[in-house]
């Protein structure tokens, strides 16, 4: 069959000629506008086209069993003909276009424009006057060489604009190439089922041709269109294209068409490929999203092209219409005419390349419309709003700045010029002045691109470009750049659990089998064999054909599941038992099964019907173990002999196998079988209740899917970062239950909520049936577990916690899911995780990152990775402000004192280049510790510049500005050299300016080393050499700098330095690093002036608990925390010696130590002492190394041998302060001990009364 389908392909070659259809006697057109009907209108379309399906197939030279030849030249043919399926991507820009929009930055134009006029000027010499007579400031030059070097400047400008243009392209160009690398990785993993040559084989979809015979089955994402050859109670989601939510079932008698984009919900089949890539449904509203996208670059001409097309379309359609209204019968017109009417309603508006658009879905206007909103992702990410807030405000700034500069430069000039000097306007002097008109306003420039940080952009898609990169190697697959820093202020995660939580590895952990509950899978020969018989035949049978056990891919691995879990698990257990099912499947071939009952979630079973040869029927039935018990007459004992099942039976089976076995979280699954003896005749096949009675018991067994092993650990992180994780499965509350407090997600004796999807819509809906936040807002704070829940209760779980106010920090949600049902949840939430293995094609769509392992673990580093984008900006912000204010503050004090920037414009333009580029790449580049989890999310408002990074910027802007000033005004003198002050205009750089830039660069590139840590940490060089592009960039810089300053000349205003010289001024800068620990010596909180910057739309505090004492402090400071650390050691000190104090007088006193340790005076008086704010801290934050954590080893003596009066510190500040509650000594001690696990190491014992000589051996282990 394959090679006479291959015969007649060839048969079409020579006969090219004469047909326009080519080799196939089918075109593509005809395809199109067979795809494009539905229901009853493609049925009788097949039926006058081409008699039936198999007709189809003959045309299409293929077989409908056997499928495709598979030879290579026929499928590249096909690919010619009827395309490839594979949807075009959009074009990526160029360089050059990149390039372009680089240079549409104002600042950048300003520049250029500044440059060239100075260029143009510099070559202009008066011709008559001498210079002299144009002021003093012109004069002065003697150096013909050094006059006609005016140029340089302006040059120096244009090169280094270039330099900054050619590296934003590039940056954006790399992402970009990233990110095509990134989505063919995703589009390379998709296979799909197909038969070639009469074998069942798995191929990339990009591979599949018109032609091809498909097999689908539950689950599958329709690759291409297709009609259905075979079905198996096939039903089909088709809401993502015409947003009809109900299935649609599929059978060669009613409905045969198959869309690409659409869900198999139910059966399976196999079905003829007719259209693929742009031709399918999908490929066409890819293509006009495409369009949409494409229409803003060139409107014009894509309106031109539109309507040309429009036009064709409509007479190709008027004439297709005209010759079906001769053809068929008035009804039938009718119904077409309406249909061709939607069809071009479809077409206005819309464009498409390649194609013509022939071929929309009913209501694809809806699903474009829908998609198109979709494709812009959601609104700006926090930490967008933040930066372009923060970015507007400083360019404000610079832009007053800049302009003051400007005015008062010129101001100066002129009443120096005309008042002082008191010249008349010479007419031949006007270039002159114009040209130091133009060089004040390349000051005022200069300020302006110092005073902008533009690098703020490039630093952020640095940072997230490189997070992107290496999260790949942690399993995350990035889709959206802002996903990535989004996740990292994550505060709720809504997990599915299948798969994410669980290893989505089903396998028979237990089962009851002859009477008997076996713990673990049991040995053969304890099963009787009929009974063993009985189970391998039904399992091989009565499972889809699709599932199978595959060998490992590596190793020492697992064996590969593939199919339906829940099958594979059975087939597992065939295994398990040392018995083969591809025996019992090669003896009975698919085509042999007389009938099956599909799966679907009414039956909750599947069941197939075996015929004998002695016309006998035998069926075997699996599924929900209590809906199938209930069907159960008999029941195999021991002896493997059936034995009547009573009812009463059945509850002891319900209540001492099936239940435990659901609290361990096992899924339960009932095997049984019937005979239909020959005497009885035929059954009706249709009468599924008669069918599916009597049934006879053969086992029940419990399928566990295991939780990851790492999983756990994962969400304690979570938890420990202040991220509460959900779950939302559809599975039954007491296996979601069992599974959660598996994970750590509820812990026995919590007071949180875990319903099911029935009792949260009742809780969250008014009477008349309408959602209410109010409502929700009552249950998400405490729901942990979701059950039972459906698509819709997810996105309205998710839009009820990110739309709520309840609790200050907003929340920020992130959502894991994996099938098409879980997209609009996906797009909802601010973070989409799809899964991407088990995940669907439409789930992958919706998500904003792929897990490339499925696994919940992954999700903890994409956190890691988010708020390490954070710090990396806040690092960068830090470094840049700093450089920012000192250059503006010099650049504007010197113009105005000295008439000329100390800082020339080149200069400039490195330092900035310096501060954007390469600070951008040094400090965006550092890599995520693990402390990143130990604080909790920053929340939407938190601002960007916090109090403690205010305070490292102004302090060591004081340090740069004095320095730099000194310099300025008292450098000649301390170096003794000749003063740069008041050169003329173009005079030859000198030492003394040269010294004041040099010095300025050194203590950036010093502090650019302090910039390192936000959190006002004092070793600002710890984990310095795990980022070799930090060191590197230093280091560079470090070496281009000396290269600039000995060989910069005239270009960069510089002139070489003495040894001595440079050792100053990499000293002065060293001094940044001394600087610094004094800066984080002084405590925030003292600094009451300090603002923080950088807002979302409020300023709110961050919620950390070891600090809600001090409420004046928002945010972690390590300096101040040092100091604390201090004064509760000393207070601790002297608590213990008082207590030892009184220890050895109740001793003395012989008296029971209890008595004189516990009076309410004494209590009190030191707990209140310890409870006044000075000494009152926590110790519950981990990221704190504990000054004291080796003391508690050595306090455990104390703590066991005598009753503690002073607690250990982290119970100190839980304790409550009121004398009434510490005047029972009893009453006391059983609270602390309840805590001592948090305490480390304190034993539970503790809290028992030892021997009374215990207290002296207190105080000698104490001493």
């Amino acid at each position: 069959m394959a090679s006479n389908s291959f015969r007649g392909s060839k048969r079409g070659r020579h006969a090219q000629a004469n047909h326009d259809v080519g080799d196939f006697n089918c075109s593509l057109k005809e395809l199109r506008s067979l795809m494009e009907l539905r229901g009853p209108e493609g049925i009788a379309r097949i039926q006058e086209c081409y008699g039936d399906v198999e007709g189809l197939c003959t045309r299409l030279r293929t077989s409908p069993i056997y499928g495709l030849g598979g030879h290579a030249d026929d499928i590249a043919r096909r690919k010619e003909e009827f395309g490839q399926n594979v949807i075009p991507p959009k074009k990526p820009k160029t360089f050059i276009q990149l390039v372009w929009e680089a240079l549409q930055d104002v600042t950048l134009i300003i520049l250029e424009v500044a440059a060239i006029i100075s260029l143009g000027l510099s070559f202009y010499r008066p011709p008559d006057a001498e210079r002299e007579n144009c002021g003093k400031a012109a004069g002065g030059v003697e150096d013909e060489g050094e006059a006609d070097a005016g140029w340089i400047e302006g040059a120096a400008i244009l090169l280094s604009v270039v330099c900054v243009v050619l590296v934003t392209a590039f940056n954006d160009w790399s992402k970009e190439k990233q990110f095509r690398g990134l989505q063919s990785r995703i589009e390379q993993e998709q296979k799909f089922t197909v038969v070639r040559g009469g074998q069942v084989i798995q191929i990339h979809v990009a591979e599949i041709v018109v032609g091809d015979v498909a097999q689908v089955k539950y689950g599958d994402l329709l690759p291409a269109d297709g009609v259905l050859i075979q079905g198996n109670d096939l039903k089909i989601d088709e809401s993502s294209l015409t947003g009809e939510s109900d299935h649609v079932k599929k059978t060669l008698d009613n409905d045969p068409m198959l869309l690409s984009g659409t869900h198999v919900m139910e059966g399976s089949g196999k079905i003829l490929i007719t259209a693929v890539g742009v031709n399918s449904q999908t490929g066409i509203i890819f293509t006009l999203l495409g369009a949409g996208e494409d229409e803003d670059d060139n409107e014009d001409e894509k309106a031109e092209k539109e309507r040309k097309k429009r036009e064709k379309e409509e007479k190709k359609k008027e004439k297709e219409r005209k010759s079906k209204e001769k053809k068929e019968n008035k009804a039938k017109k009718d119904k077409l005419d309406k249909k061709n009417k939607k069809d071009e309603k479809n077409k206005k508006g819309k464009s498409q390349d390649g194609a013509g658009v022939e071929m929309q879905p009913l209501n694809s206007d809806d699903g474009g419309e829908e998609k198109k909103k979709a494709h812009p992702k959601k609104e700006k990410s926090v930490l967008q709003g933040k930066l372009t807030k923060l970015a507007v405000q400083i360019g404000k700034a610079g832009l007053f700045m800049s302009g003051l500069t400007v005015i008062i430069l010129i101001t100066l000039f002129m009443v120096d010029t005309f008042w002082i000097q008191g010249l008349p306007w010479i007419a031949d002097c006007t270039p002159i002045y114009i040209q130091f008109c133009v060089k004040f306003f390349i000051i005022g420039v200069t300020v302006l691109v110092v005073a902008v940080p533009e690098g703020l952009p490039l630093a952020v898609t640095i940072s997230l470009a490189y997070s992107v990169k290496k999260m790949m190697k942690d399993n995350n697959l990035v889709r959206h750049l802002d996903a990535c820093e989004t996740m990292g202020n994550a505060t709720a995660i809504c997990s599915d659990k299948t798969g994410t939580l669980t290893m989505n590895r089903m396998t028979v952990v237990q089962a009851y089998l002859g009477d008997r509950h076996y713990r673990k899978v049991p040995e053969s020969d304890l099963i009787p064999g009929k009974v063993l018989d009985l189970l391998i035949m039904g399992i091989g049978v009565n499972c889809a054909y699709t599932s199978k056990i595959m060998s490992p891919e590596k190793e020492g691995g697992l064996p590969r599941q593939l199919g339906n879990k829940t099958e594979c698990a059975l087939l597992g257990f065939i295994l398990d038992l040392r018995r083969d099912y591809m025996t019992i499947r090669n003896e009975i071939p698919e085509e042999k099964l007389f009938k099956v009952y599909t799966f679907n979630s009414v039956r909750k079973s599947m069941s197939t019907v075996l015929k004998n040869a002695d016309g006998s029927y035998r069926m075997f039935s699996k599924g929900a173990s209590e809906i199938l018990l209930k069907k159960c007459c008999k029941i195999m004992t021991a002896s493997g002999e059936a034995k009547v099942f009573k009812p009463r039976d059945k509850d002891d089976v319900v209540k001492n196998v099936i239940e435990p076995m659901a609290s361990e979280g096992l899924r339960t699954i009932c095997l049984a079988y019937r005979d239909f003896p020959p005497i009885d005749g035929e059954p009706n096949w249709e009468n599924e209740t008669d069918i599916l009675t009597s049934l006879t018991c053969l086992c029940v067994v419990g399928i566990e899917d295991p939780v990851r092993p790492e999983v756990p650990d994962a969400i304690k992180r979570c938890q420990r970062a202040g991220i509460t994780v959900r779950m939302v499965t559809g599975d039954n509350i007491n296996t979601a239950r069992a599974i959660a407090s598996k994970c750590g997600i509820v812990h026995p004796g919590d007071d949180f909520l875990c319903i099911d999807g029935k009792e949260f819509n009742r809780r969250i809906r008014n009477e008349l049936g309408e959602i209410e936040q109010e409502r929700i807002d009552k249950i998400w704070p405490k729901l942990r577990v979701l059950a039972r829940s459906s698509p819709t209760d997810k996105h309205t779980l998710v839009k009820g916690i990110m739309d709520s106010t309840v609790l200050e920090p907003r929340q920020v949600v992130a959502v894991t899911g994996d099938g098409t049902n879980d997209g609009p949840a996906l797009k909802k939430a601010d973070v989409g995780f799809a899964m991407g293995i088990a995940g669907t094609d439409v789930a992958k769509e919706a998500s904003d990152i792929i897990l490339t392992d499925d696994n919940f673990s992954s999700i903890v580093k994409a956190v890691m990775w988010g708020r390490n984008v954070y710090d990396s900006i806040s690092k960068f912000l830090q470094f840049q402000l700093t450089v920012n204010v000192v250059a503006v503050i010099v650049a504007f004090t010197g113009a105005c004192i000295t008439q000329d920037s100390p800082l020339k414009a080149v200069q400039m333009l490195w330092v900035n280049l310096i501060m954007d580029t390469f600070a951008s790449l040094a400090l965006a580049t550092e890599p995520p510790t693990e402390s990143l989890l130990l604080r909790k999310p920053y929340g939407r408002n938190k601002p960007l510049i916090s109090r403690t990074m205010m305070k490292n910027i102004l302090g060591h802007a004081v340090y740069q500005l004095t320095v730099i000033f000194t310099l300025l005004f008292a450098g000649e003198q301390i170096f003794d050299i000749d003063s740069g002050r008041y050169a003329p205009l173009h005079a030859p750089p000198s030492e003394h300016y040269t010294i004041v830039f040099n010095t300025f660069v050194m203590m950036q590139l010093f502090n650019e080393i302090n910039a390192r840590k936000i959190h006002g940490e004092r070793n600002v060089f710890d984990g310095i050499f795990k980022n070799m592009i930090f060191c590197s960039i230093v280091f560079g810089t470090f070496v281009i700098q000396i290269v600039i300053v000995q060989f910069g000349g005239k270009p960069f205003s510089c002139v070489g330095l003495s040894i001595d010289q440079w050792l100053w001024c990499v000293f002065l800068g060293f001094g940044c690093l001394l600087w610094g620990q004094v800066v984080t010596t002084v405590p925030t909180s003292r600094l009451k002036f300090l603002k923080s910057a950088g807002h979302g739309t409020q300023q709110e505090e961050i919620p950390e608990e070891e600090l809600e004492e001090m409420e004046d402090l928002d945010e972690i400071d390590h300096g101040e925390m040092e100091m604390r650390r201090g004064q509760v050691l000393w207070c601790r000190g002297l608590g213990r010696i008082q207590t030892q104090i009184r220890v050895v007088n109740a001793f003395q006193d012989t008296m029971s130590p209890y008595e004189g340790l516990e009076t309410p005076e004494s209590r009190n008086s030191i707990h209140n002492f310890m409870n006044t704010p000075e000494f009152r801290i926590e110790y519950s934050q981990p990221q704190i190394p504990l000054i004291d954590d080796t003391e508690g080893e050595d306090d455990a003596p104390t703590k066991r041998n005598t009753v503690q009066t002073l607690p250990p510190p982290s119970t100190l500040a839980t304790l409550p302060s009121t004398p009434n509650q510490n005047n029972n000594a009893v009453n006391r001690i059983i609270p602390f001990h309840k805590e001592s696990p948090k305490t480390g190491g304190i034993p539970q014992s503790a809290a028992l009364p030892q021997c009374p000589g215990s207290p002296l051996n207190s105080l000698e282990t104490s001493l």
